[in-house]
């Protein structure tokens, strides 16, 4: 690690799973001197201090935080990130990298470009691939990051020493870095996370507007809970998520609905070999995912 040159401060404005546990790890690794948190929960910055995520704290962006860091981390709902740069452009010192760690990367570099364009060869558009249901600076853990996939999403003008500085600190965490076009990384994160918690959230739904709701869920157990746990993520994350992504989000939906009614036609017609074959090739995909993750 001594490869790396700690960072003297890190602005992390947004305190909770991602930030925090990217924090968390620096700091253990000695690759950060000084972490100053920004967040609109006053509450949730005093657990962060409590739990030593951070080592100062404010409610507001303002010089005495952004003025003096190195980097500045952006791990706020994706919605927010616009006025964040708006914000920190007047603040941030010449040679400050700006990154972020959202999981829709166009409309990241669109308010990097839009409210940081003299700052945007040092915005560097990030998204660890790893969270939890759970939110807030209490989440916040060491290891987080280990083994997981860290996709970085260039733009014409990067500075490719920003971009390196940012694989670096999430490699030393024990992320595996990969680059990705921007349209790319919206496309396949809408079929493997945003799509997900759409079903999710739309399968509670369903329950919960049933007459029967209560008896139902009275006799819910671990299927139901496998099936439904990111359901309990944070409403506002993923309603940002969701709006901001879509475009690919409707062409999923649409064709979820025609594997809805491929399923419904062969209940209508008592189809047993077409509902084998069917649920056996998603068994199939999934069992080999599997492989893969444990191999």
């Amino acid at each position: 690690m001594s490869a790396i040159e700690p960072i003297r401060q890190l602005t992390l404005i947004g305190v909770g799973l991602i930030g925090g546990s990217f924090a968390l790890d620096l700091k253990r690794l000695g690759l950060v001197r000084h972490v100053a948190g920004v967040d609109t929960d006053a509450a949730n910055l005093e657990r962060a201090l409590e739990r030593r995520v951070i080592d100062s704290a404010s409610c507001d962006i303002s010089a005495a935080n952004v003025g003096e860091a190195e980097l500045v981390l952006i791990a706020t709902p994706v919605a927010a990130l616009a006025a964040v740069c708006r914000a920190a452009a007047p603040l941030l010192r010449p040679d400050a990298i700006v990154s972020d760690v959202g999981s829709t990367k166009q409309s990241a570099l669109a308010a990097f470009a839009e409210h940081l364009p003299q700052h945007l060869p040092r915005c560097v558009a990030a998204h660890p691939i790893a969270g939890s249901d759970r939110h807030g600076a209490l989440a916040a853990q060491f290891g987080l990051y280990h083994n997981k996939k860290l996709v970085i999403c260039p733009h014409e003008g990067q500075q490719p020493a920003a971009a390196g500085r940012i694989a670096a600190l999430w490699q030393a965490v024990g992320a595996q870095v990969h680059r990705m076009d921007a349209v790319e990384h919206d496309a396949v994160f809408a079929a493997v996370s945003h799509l997900p918690h759409l079903l999710a959230f739309a399968y509670v739904g369903q329950i919960r507007e049933h007459p029967d709701a209560q008896t139902f869920l009275d006799f819910a157990a671990s299927g139901f809970r496998d099936f439904t746990r990111i359901a309990s993520s944070h409403p506002a994350v993923w309603r940002d998520i969701a709006l901001a992504n879509r475009g690919f989000l409707q062409q999923l939906a649409a064709a979820q609905r025609a594997q809805l009614e491929r399923l419904e036609t062969m209940l209508q017609n008592g189809d047993a070999d077409g509902l084998y074959r069917y649920f056996a090739a998603a068994k199939q995909t999934r069992d080999e995912w599997l492989d893969k993750q444990d191999g």
